[in-house]
């Protein structure tokens, strides 16, 4: 039996997981992003997808037999557009940090991700006139109100930084325009990767009478997740043969074994995190019930309010004026009550 409140609980601790699977890069010295990328890509989207799968499914082999051809294809292609916002993602915290990547761009994901799949089913005005349809899409704009002001804040703080260089502190770089740019991208692109799933969502339900149970979503993500992977790994094996990083794959010696044991580790945990924030949506997803097209949108807000206190823990905004800070709060704050308010339709729907 579904059950929403267990089902948000779960999401949350897939919020808690995505937000974090950056943080160990941190810990990388000596390797250049390119490899750093490559390597928790090929653990995020290849081999913790294909061994959990094959752990969680029931002869996933004779599910994906028979599967729907086009379904299998156009699964993993739409995976394959994902994987250049994957790309951005990560660059663009290079430039604007943790909490308004994550804000912005995963704000835009939840958006588009949920209201897309529903044109593409003609189901837009059907659950919007269900019980707690409406609550939910006002939960919705409430959270396109938290993002508008993130961005805001984020552009404050940028003209803050630039100040407090010019008074002499040493400060991080910080390129609003880059990396919103770049943000914008993902946050599209990160849409798709939701739409991946809900276009692969027939091959779960299969797994599901195959006696997956619960972990009948991670069928469709296998589709999902390789798709992206392909993408990243043509893209950085021709960044690493132009720029002559595909030597530290191997070169021990001159990082020493420690840091490469290190740098391995770290990339390692960055790609369970991010493949088990999508572990948990795929068990969440179950539980929500009636309104299982509102777990895209409550899991990307688990996402930016634990991208937030990333944020906060990793001294990103202790160099802002007082009146950013707070601009940043009342976005949060609104965030969350869109989050509450989606829920509590959810709940309604039930």
């Amino acid at each position: 039996m579904a059950n929403p409140l267990l089902g948000t609980f779960i999401h949350g601790v897939g919020g808690v997981s995505a937000s974090t699977c950056y943080v160990p890069y941190q810990k990388v010295k000596k390797w250049s992003w390119d490899t750093y990328w490559l390597f928790q890509a090929s653990f995020a989207w290849f081999i913790f997808p294909f061994v959990i799968g094959f752990l969680t499914v029931p002869d996933l082999l004779g599910v994906f037999e028979n599967s729907d051809t086009t379904i299998l294809i156009n699964a993993t292609l739409l995976g394959a557009v994902y994987g250049f916002g994957g790309m951005c993602f990560g660059f663009a915290i290079k430039h604007i940090g943790y909490s308004l990547t994550y804000t912005i761009s995963i704000g835009i994901s939840a958006i588009l991700g949920t209201i897309v799949p529903l044109i593409m089913h003609g189901e837009f005005v059907e659950k919007y006139n269900a019980a707690g349809g409406s609550t939910i899409f006002i939960g919705m704009f409430l959270a396109l109100i938290g993002i508008a002001l993130c961005g805001v804040a984020g552009y404050r703080k940028e003209a803050d930084l630039k100040r407090n260089a010019v008074e002499g502190a040493n400060l991080p770089s910080f390129d609003m325009k880059k990396g919103l740019t770049l943000t914008i991208i993902a946050g599209v692109l990160s849409a798709v990767f939701g739409i991946s799933l809900e276009v692969g969502a027939p091959v779960a339900e299969l797994a599901g009478k195959y006696g997956a149970g619960n972990y009948e979503g991670n069928a469709n993500l296998i589709l999902s997740t390789f798709g992206a992977f392909v993408t990243n790994l043509i893209w950085f094996l021709i960044a690493g043969i132009k720029n002559k990083t595909l030597k530290e794959f191997v070169d021990v010696k001159s990082i020493g074994a420690k840091n490469y044991g290190i740098n391995a580790g770290m990339s390692i945990l960055s790609g369970a995190l991010w493949y088990g924030q999508f572990f948990f949506y795929g068990i969440a997803h179950v539980q929500m019930g009636a309104y299982k097209f509102a777990s895209w949108v409550i899991h990307m807000s688990m996402l930016i309010f634990f991208s937030y206190i990333i944020g906060i823990v990793m001294k990103e905004w202790v160099a802002v004026s007082k009146r950013t800070y707070t601009t940043l709060l009342y976005a949060l704050i609104i965030l969350v009550v869109s989050f509450f308010v989606m829920t509590y339709g959810s709940m309604q729907g039930e």
